[in-house]
């Protein structure tokens, strides 16, 4: 399951401008949940995982108590590896190089 989350960040005349130019950013982050981590064996005093590879909601829309079960093993998504993508574009108001 993939989940989107967007961030939009403006620079405010209050902070340091990294750049000489008046620019805008936008920070995109991707979560994914990854492979569950869950001790099976931990009552026991061992150490074994269910080796689910990935969260799949199991039913439920977003943001159900539903949504949060894994369908493949059926942990809570909390059990499974957190996986964040970040991707920042800036636009900045310069005019584009033309390569002289």
């Amino acid at each position: 399951m993939r989940k989107r989350q967007v961030v939009l960040r403006r620079s405010s005349p209050e902070e340091p401008s990294r750049s000489s130019s008046t620019a805008s950013s936008l920070t995109v982050r991707t979560v994914r949940y990854g492979e569950c981590q869950k001790n099976h064996a931990a009552a026991v005093g061992g150490y074994a995982v269910d080796g689910c590879r990935e969260f799949m909601a199991s039913r439920g829309e977003e943001g159900t108590l539903a949504a949060l079960t894994c369908a493949a093993c059926g942990c809570h998504r909390s059990f499974h590896r957190r996986e964040i993508e970040t991707e920042v574009v800036c636009d900045c108001n310069s005019p584009p190089s033309t390569g002289n």
